[in-house]
């Protein structure tokens, strides 16, 4: 087949657009975090400087995928690390669209659930693609590099004492787990590495929350989920809170979402509140008031768009997509 000039010069041009993508997405040996501006939810995608990452929850939509469009490599079409914080389907749902989209590695989840579609979907894909499922309590570790995690919250006998049976009735589930035991005892949903899915709660599947540290040199960060000033004091009584450079604020901004003595232990140098439009005045201004009174300066990403810290594990600085 015979190739006119400009079918060449076209091609050229593709081929030179496609180099220089690929030059600006290389790593720049420092730590990225972007708060997603998914609406009224949470997700939080992070970057370590040797290109592994993690992804924080998912929203209540696959608006998601967009953040990650926007800030992942062209080419990396794989998530090394998701963590679910809690079942709920501004944190969840936007988690199905991920996994048929990406490879996700390991997938880090609560043995906590509940009898929703998007629950029961999570788990039939986590199922199907043959994901690793962990389940971590305080005290637990990981690391991407020399970008480490350590799990704060939720300790280990509190959730025990806090989570029933099965939550999911439906036989499809059920007959993707183990037999019922001689008792009668409803089984329970098992993923990889011993996990153990879709229990019961009898308190709010909030107060399940992670709580996830994050160290890389010296610089900090705490991710929260929904876990508010309701179970607080709990975590406090198992941990000692560390200050932190950047705090994802707990619950949207919500007036529940932390307490004055939480707040004063980690003393955040800054707070991002991911919210959206929603009925119930988030952020709070009982919460925003708090904030000014502890002189904690905060980014709204319902105003400033995706929110970005960079860290070279000394320093940080704050980008944000709206001026």
């Amino acid at each position: 087949m015979k190739l006119s000039l400009k079918n060449l010069i076209v091609g050229a041009g593709i081929g030179v657009i496609l180099l220089f993508s690929f030059l600006l997405s290389l790593s720049d040996g420092k730590l990225h975090i972007f708060f997603c501006d998914v609406g009224q939810g949470d997700a939080a995608y992070i970057r370590a400087p040797n290109n592994q990452d993690i992804l924080i929850d998912g929203g209540p939509n696959d608006s998601v995928l967009s953040c990650l469009g926007r800030h992942m490599p062209f080419y990396d079409r794989t998530i090394d690390v998701v963590m679910l914080t809690h079942p709920q389907k501004d944190h969840l749902q936007g988690l199905l669209s991920v996994i048929q989209r990406y490879k996700v590695k390991n997938f880090i989840i609560g043995i906590e659930g509940n009898d929703t579609q998007g629950y029961r979907s999570l788990i039939d894909l986590l199922q199907a693609r043959q994901i690793k499922i962990k389940n971590l309590y305080t005290g637990d570790k990981f690391s991407l590099g020399k970008v480490e995690f350590d799990v704060l919250w939720p300790e280990k006998k509190w959730v025990k004492q806090h989570t029933l049976n099965l939550a999911m009735k439906t036989p499809r589930v059920v007959a993707l787990s183990e037999r019922s035991e001689s008792n009668g005892t409803p089984p329970m949903v098992k993923g990889s590495e011993g996990a153990v899915l879709g229990l019961t709660a009898d308190t709010d599947l909030n107060y399940f929350s992670y709580y996830l540290y994050m160290k890389y040199g010296s610089f900090t960060s705490l991710f929260t989920g929904d876990g508010d000033v309701r179970i607080q004091d709990e975590i406090m009584k198992e941990v000692s809170l560390p200050r932190v450079n950047i705090l994802k604020y707990p619950h949207h901004g919500s007036k529940y979402g932390a307490g004055e003595d939480f707040l004063k232990q980690v003393y955040p140098d800054l707070t991002v509140i991911s919210v959206g439009k929603n009925p119930w005045g988030h952020p709070n201004t009982e919460t925003l008031d708090l904030l000014g009174k502890l002189s904690v300066p905060f980014k709204r990403t319902d105003q400033s768009g995706d929110v970005e810290i960079v860290s070279d594990g000394k320093g940080w600085v704050v980008n944000t997509e709206k001026n």
